[in-house]
């Protein structure tokens, strides 16, 4: 009997636990939702840690200590973002308007464009009608906060925007602070006969995490700022609101800048033919210095990522959280590729 009811209630007990774990894992889902933001702000913090943990490092080599040398560092970036807003954000807001105003325009001269007009008659139609919809739109200030939600959207998302740029700040300056505190907590977890070659590699994986993300910024810098000279050379129009777009995209590796340049090209194909093609000229010589000389002099990276996961790294990271999912898959990648050559791959070989 004892056996006949043990076998009645093991169907029912696999059931029981089965459910309950398929119900833990629908709460733990749906706090990891709710929760979003904040481990999104949580990833950004200690990922700009890690960033800015090399200038940290070098303040201290100075004998600042590390109190002071976190100060420093933060304040001359607060210092420093605040400068560019104070002298671009202004410009920014202008030209951005008025980017938006002749915006229908643009895409009008799009359309004359004899390379559009014959894909368009390919098509039937469907990119004339598309762009002047869009021209249409845009002209009508009124449907301009549409584009973002409408006004009270903005004004949440702006809120929200400051909100979470300042937890962001606060949690960077804690993690900078106690960056060394946390490696040495997560190294007594390992034990004490690989604690060394655990510490050896956490080293390894964060520098070159931190060097990757001040050389991206940096190589992002300098393509948007070159993008900017040669465009206000060549006159044209919104260049401060172009070369801004193309610094945010050039963040995004491998992608980001053709993606900017082919941008930049396009809306100057429609205002000046021919300050397109000195730009298509420039940005197709720029892109290989970036590639092979700038790149790899700046970013000093530990390890190498192979082209084809770059991409999709970048991809994968973009669709998850934007450009600051696209900047953290690379050298996440990158550690991965690193932890595998360094302690995998030596294991299998002893096998």
């Amino acid at each position: 009997m004892p056996a006949q009811d043990l076998k009645v209630s093991n169907p029912f007990l696999i059931g029981l636990f089965g459910g309950l774990g398929v119900l833990t894992a629908l709460l733990l889902g749906g706090a990891v939702a709710t929760l979003a933001n904040v481990i999104t702000y949580i990833f950004a913090a200690m990922f700009l840690a890690l960033g800015l943990d090399p200038l940290v490092s070098t303040l201290e080599k100075l004998n600042f200590p590390r109190p002071l040398a976190v100060l420093t560092v933060v304040v001359g970036l607060l210092g420093l973002l605040g400068v560019l807003i104070w002298t671009l954000v202004p410009s920014l807001i202008t030209q951005s308007t008025r980017f938006l105003e002749t915006a229908p325009a643009l895409l009008q001269d799009i359309t004359q464009l004899p390379f559009v007009i014959r894909l368009d008659d390919q098509l039937g139609g469907a990119i004339s009608s598309a762009l002047l919809n869009a021209g249409a739109f845009l002209a009508d200030s009124a449907n301009w906060p549409t584009m973002v939600g409408g006004v009270v959207q903005v004004g949440i998302n702006l809120f929200n925007g400051v909100f979470g740029f300042i937890i962001v700040v606060v949690l960077t300056v804690f993690f900078l602070a106690s960056l060394d505190g946390l490696k040495a907590s997560l190294s007594k977890l390992v034990p004490k006969s690989k604690r060394a070659r655990y510490n050896q590699i956490s080293d390894q994986v964060a520098n070159s995490v931190g060097r990757y993300v001040i050389g991206q910024v940096s190589v992002a810098g300098l393509n948007g700022f070159l993008g900017f000279v040669v465009m206000t050379m060549l006159g044209l129009q919104f260049a401060l609101v172009l070369a801004f777009v193309v610094f945010v995209l050039a963040i995004i590796p491998l992608v980001g800048s053709v993606t900017g340049a082919a941008l930049v090209v396009i809306v100057a194909l429609a205002v000046d033919p021919t300050a397109a093609i000195v730009l298509a000229v420039y940005y197709l010589i720029y892109l290989q210095l970036e590639a092979y000389l700038i790149s790899p002099r700046v970013m000093k990276v530990a390890v190498s990522v192979p082209a084809p996961i770059v991409v999709i790294a970048a991809l994968s990271g973009g669709a998850l959280l934007g450009v600051l999912g696209a900047l953290v898959a690379i050298p996440l990648a990158a550690s991965i590729i690193f932890i595998v050559r360094e302690i995998f791959v030596p294991r299998q070989n002893k096998r």
